[in-house]
């Protein structure tokens, strides 16, 4: 059979604008050995690994079948149209719409969703095309899925390649296998996009074991793609079902197969974001046989690898926690370029990932990181300026600021020189002086800071472009181009610009240089606009105040010094704000211990600032405090979003005693450890080991601390201390120093 369906027409381009937040502090320079040297995994840890934490609640995770960095991401579907399915699945819903080829990791943007499978035994009598589903029968293991559908009676498999998912279906009625296809579906905010989403579609009935076809959809962002789907038995076009709303371009199939018996159903469907060609590629390439199996073991080798990059000395809840986080980590960015081509990632949650997830990557990953910059270097290219939110290699410009420039700058300083230094110099000035999306940068030249008459959130994209000024300065004078130093260091300075010093808070002001009124260090929204408008980004004054990474000193100074700068942390970990209305506080604001937000990005480095004050010990308890209340092994172990790694790479790093506080430079400010000792394998034919001396489940502080020997006094280690390989000691007590 030959048979070829063309449907709707191409439309304009939709971005979808959120929100965003800051950061601050640092210095240092450091170089890295970019080639990669690794010994062979010694533990299977692909069993500490919970798929299901975060699948509830806010962290927006998903159980599905995935390779590190791989681009699909095969899984369930339990609900499509609301923030609460950013991911398209719930862990504690009862019923299961079906399984698509790709989503997103604990985002709190929707999208993706795409090639949604329904598979069932016999004649479809309910009127919604889900399931019922056995719990008991749904295991989730790193690159593998399973789950019993109850009523489709049926039982469901998945694994994957990089670019190819194979579902297997065991039919109870293998004489009687149908399987819907819907190439209207996908993972979008409400019902009314959902029938929109799909702009135009084409399938290709090629012959009875093929089917081709693309899509170009709008959601989060405009995007193309185009896949290959292809079966082990011959199908039979059993019915095509109407369309649920007069905005659908893309139809509804439903396919019968006849299997001989206990024969199950393979489906193989590749994706590309270039061509149906290139689909078809992807399969012959990276799954060129039927070996359901084999595939399987080869992904979950390649997990294993990854996870045994780190092994640490832990009970086995704690180890849990960590190798979950691990997984969470490096389920991108997405290498989404096809496998004849060169390397190019995108989902980059950069507004999160900067904090910590692309400087633990510089540890964990080093091989990689040249690439992550050579794609934002491309997309510049393409679009003329940095990435800030790239799904798929389309910007959808979600967030503040560009925290493309300290990834960039950071790997440059860390002496990762796999791309041109001067091409992303260029990239960066570029990015951060000529006016571009929501950067009108004569603007913010002419006044030092961003007016809040004149641009939303302009108390936080203040905050977060000093940061991002500060970066492109380290760049600029270790090329030599003193005039752009000073000219980006002294911008850096802007933060001071919105302090106010009579409440000790950053504070948004109009062109006119007035404060906004009134105020208040709690509010997430302008009084009296509907909770339309804001001058913080998911946050408040207080929760944006510390972000300041780049000077922390001068930041203390604007306190008054050490001891009023504690006081004022002191108050900030637990005041507490009563607000009349629940819709006053934002969703992304989660995990709070009085106003510190561990649920939400902005906050992350400020327990460590205390150390930075002299109080080191505050930061030990708190680290302690955080990583037992805020983080769990349950699908509600998530308190927010893990935003594509950065949630785990928080975790991560504190577990281990030290954490990027400025992410650019390769600084990093010690806690405490929560684990008894861990061994990092840096890739260089090197270890790094950390040891905590008279660990126990009372002895949160640190007594004293040294590297190879040598007693650390200012609480900080350098990326080079890591990377040269070693041991850090840490000596645990129970008393506070």
């Amino acid at each position: 059979m030959a048979k070829k369906i063309t449907i709707g027409m191409r439309g304009k381009i939709v971005l979808v604008s959120v929100i965003s937040i800051v950061l601050l502090v640092g210095i240092t320079i450091l170089s890295s050995c970019n080639t990669v040297k690794r010994s062979a995994p010694e533990q299977y840890l692909n069993d500490y690994v919970n798929v299901f934490a975060g699948n509830a609640t806010v962290g927006h995770t998903s159980p599905c079948a995935t390779t590190p960095f791989g681009m699909v991401k095969v899984g369930p579907e339990s609900g499509l149209t609301s923030w609460k399915y950013c991911a398209g699945y719930q862990y504690t819903d009862t019923e299961l719409y079906g399984f698509s080829q790709n989503r997103l990791n604990g985002t709190g943007c929707a999208d993706l969703g795409d090639l949604h499978l329904f598979p069932f035994s016999g004649d479809w009598t309910k009127a919604e095309y889900k399931s019922a589903y056995n719990k008991n029968t749904e295991k989730g293991e790193p690159g593998y899925y399973t789950v019993r559908l109850e009523d489709a009676k049926v039982n469901a498999e998945m694994t994957c390649t990089p670019h190819v998912s194979i579902e297997r279906f065991s039919f109870d009625d293998p004489t009687s296998a149908n399987l819907l296809i819907d190439f209207q579906s996908g993972i979008i905010w409400d019902e009314k996009g959902f029938h929109k989403k799909i702009v135009s579609a084409t399938q290709n009935f090629v012959d009875p074991y093929h089917i081709t076809g693309n899509a170009n959809t709008e959601a989060w962002a405009e995007r193309w793609y185009y896949y290959d789907i292809e079966f082990d038995a011959p199908y039979t076009i059993k019915q095509e079902l109407p369309l649920r709303d007069e905005n659908e371009k893309a139809p509804r199939y439903i396919l019968t197969f006849k299997l001989a018996n206990k024969q199950p159903l393979n489906v193989k469907i590749s994706i590309s974001k270039k061509s149906i060609e290139n689909a078809i590629t992807n399969i012959e390439k990276e799954m060129p046989n039927w070996d359901f199996d084999q595939v399987k073991d080869k992904t979950q080798n390649s997990w294993n690898e990854v996870l045994n990059r780190i092994n640490v000395n832990a009970d086995d809840e704690h180890k849990m926690l960590f190798y979950s986080s691990m997984y969470r980590l490096f389920e991108q960015p997405e290498n989404i370029s096809d496998v004849n081509e060169t390397p190019f990632y995108s989902t980059l949650s950069l507004w999160d990932t900067f904090r910590a997830a692309h400087p633990l990557y510089t540890i964990t990953s080093p091989e990689n990181v040249n690439d992550f910059v050579n794609s934002m270097l491309d997309q510049y290219d393409k679009q003329g300026y940095l990435p800030i939110w790239p799904l798929w290699g389309y910007d959808t410009n979600t967030m503040i600021a560009n925290h493309a420039v300290p990834v960039i700058v950071d790997a440059y300083l860390k002496g990762f020189n796999g791309f041109d230094a001067n091409r992303a110099y260029e990239a960066i000035k570029t990015t951060l002086t000529v006016n571009h999306v929501d950067a009108n940068w004569d603007l913010y030249n002419q006044y030092g800071y961003w007016p809040l008459d004149n641009i939303d959130q302009s108390a936080s994209r203040t905050l977060e472009c000093s940061y991002d000024d500060y970066c492109a300065a380290l760049m600029a004078q270790k090329l030599g181009h003193k005039e752009d130093y000073e000219f980006f260091l002294n911008r850096s300075n802007n933060y001071k610009n919105i302090w106010d010093s009579s409440n000790m808070l950053m504070r948004a002001k109009d062109k006119n240089g007035k404060w906004r009124e009134p105020f208040s260090g709690f509010d997430y929204y302008v009084p009296n606009t509907d909770r339309e408008k804001r001058d913080f980004t998911e946050g408040n004054s207080w929760q944006y105040t510390w972000h300041v990474m780049q000077d922390i000193p001068g930041l203390i100074e604007l306190f008054g010094g050490n001891d009023k700068f504690c006081e004022a942390l002191d108050k900030f970990f637990t005041v507490s704000h009563n607000y009349e209305n629940p819709k006053d506080i934002p969703s992304d604001v989660t995990g709070l211990i009085g106003q510190y937000c561990q649920g939400n990005e902005p906050s992350h480095h400020v327990a460590y600032l205390y150390t930075l004050a002299g109080q080191p010990w505050k930061t030990q308890q708190l680290i302690n405090q955080i990583c037992k209340t805020r983080y769990n092994n349950g699908v509600d172990g998530l308190c927010g979003n893990e935003d594509c790694g950065q949630m785990s790479a928080w975790y991560i790093f504190s577990v281990l005693g030290f954490y990027p506080v400025n992410p650019c430079g390769g600084e990093y400010i010690l806690g405490a450890p929560q684990i008894e000792g861990a061994s990092i394998d840096l890739g260089n034919g090197k270890t790094f080991t950390m040891k905590a001396n008279n660990f126990g489940e009372k002895n949160i502080y640190v007594a004293s601390v040294s590297l190879n020997g040598k007693e650390i006094t200012d609480w900080k280690i350098m990326h080079q201390d890591i990377m040269n390989g070693g041991e850090i000691v840490f000596n645990m007590t129970d008393k506070r120093p």
